[in-house]
Order: structure tokens, then C-alpha cells, then sequence
């Protein structure tokens, strides 16, 4: 078997750093650092991208580069900052499971999204199939991120850490989607983050915390 050429070795040792990033946000509880984390996912994303542009003369790569230089490393990184220092959110609660039981569950998870990768990988003609099971991998991960976080802030960053895992999946098995597709995407992605911007603060003058338990007592009081 012919080695890969180098653009490509490049394109799966970001992919490598897009899962190790996904497994530090299990571990973090500073809601500081897990942001950094996002823009780093964004980071590895716009380099991917670029690459991939670059290596098979596809055009709308270098427009979703853009976007996602624009979008992922620049200004959602921002806003999520902006947010944390305004609602004063430095430090999660304790996670749900402890931070070991996380990590276990987490490599399992890997495990599995590798397994459940098989199948597409072989039905995949791209050179980059290979990222497929890390794109599943980190779309997981990033849920686990979520449900075992209390803090709304840390859920929001899950949410968007996902939305990474299909964005690197589209790109690893078709080398991206339609350019009007990635705008919708991007656009839904800028309106969730200013909805729920005004939904933390919301949250923030009811309760005088983003601990979502306490939306429980909604439910008690009825």
C-alpha cells in the first residue's frame, strides 16, 4: 500500500487533535477553558479545510474556510467570553459522573464510533474517509459533554463542540456539503447563540444562577 501523501497525513493529524480536543472538554470544568477548547476545534477546522481546498481543487472549501475562520475561530469564541464575563459563569458545577468515570465512558464511546464507521467508511470514496469515525467519535463526545454538564453555558459549548463533529463528518465523506447548505447551518448556528445569549440572561434574572436544576422548580410549582 502506497503511503498517503502528506497534505492528506497533515488533514488526519488535525483530525487526531479534533478528537483529543473533545476529550479535554470532559475533563475541564472552567467554562473559560472550554470555550478556548471550541476555538481550538475551529482552529483545527479551518486548517483541515483549507488543506482539503487546497489538495482537491474544491472551491466552495476555501468559501466554507472563510466562514469557518469567520464564524468558529473569531466570533463565536468572542461572544462566548463576552457572555461569561457578563453573567459572571467562570467554574462548572460538579459534572454529573466523576471525572474518571467520564474519561472511561468517553474511550468507549471512541471504541464504538470507529465500529459504527466501518460500514460508511467502505462506501466512502473520499481520501479522507478515514476521519469518518473521528467525526462520529467527536459528535458523541460532545453530547456526552452536555449531558453530564448542570451549567446552561456548558451545555450551549457541547452543542456547538457537535456541530463541529458533522461539519469535519461532511467534510471527510464529501469533501463538504453544498455551499447553501453551510450557510443555513452557519446562519441557524449565529441565531441559536443570540437566542440563547438572551435565554442565559433570562435564566440568570429568575434564579441568580445558570445551574439548570433549578428550572425543576418550574415544574414543581404548577
Amino acid at each position: 500500500m502506497s503511503p498517503l501523501p502528506f497534505s492528506l497525513q497533515l488533514v488526519n493529524a488535525l483530525a487526531t487533535l479534533l478528537l483529543l480536543s473533545s476529550f479535554a472538554m470532559l475533563s475541564q470544568r472552567r467554562v473559560v477553558s472550554l470555550v478556548n477548547l471550541l476555538a481550538l476545534q475551529g482552529t483545527v477546522l479551518f486548517l483541515a479545510t483549507l488543506l482539503l481546498a487546497w489538495r482537491t481543487g474544491q472551491h466552495h472549501l476555501y468559501v466554507s474556510a472563510a466562514l469557518t475562520l469567520a464564524l468558529k475561530v473569531c466570533f463565536l469564541p468572542w461572544l462566548l467570553h463576552r457572555l461569561i464575563r457578563k453573567l459572571g459563569v467562570y467554574w462548572d458545577a460538579e459534572p454529573l459522573l466523576n471525572i474518571s468515570g467520564t474519561m472511561l465512558l468517553g474511550v468507549l464511546i471512541v471504541v464504538f464510533s470507529f465500529g459504527l464507521a466501518q460500514p460508511i467508511v467502505a462506501l466512502a470514496s473520499t481520501a479522507t474517509r478515514s476521519g469518518i469515525g473521528i467525526a462520529i467519535a467527536v459528535i458523541l463526545l460532545a453530547f456526552l459533554t452536555m449531558i453530564t454538564r448542570r451549567k446552561a453555558t456548558s451545555q450551549l459549548i457541547g452543542f456547538l463542540s457537535m456541530e463541529n463533529g458533522l461539519f469535519f463528518g461532511a467534510m471527510s465523506a464529501t469533501y463538504g456539503m453544498p455551499m447553501i447548505v453551510e450557510l443555513g447551518v452557519a446562519l441557524d448556528v449565529l441565531v441559536a447563540m443570540l437566542v440563547l445569549g438572551v435565554f442565559f440572561f433570562q435564566i440568570r434574572e429568575q434564579f441568580d444562577s445558570l445551574d439548570l436544576h433549578h428550572l425543576e422548580s418550574l415544574k414543581e410549582g404548577k
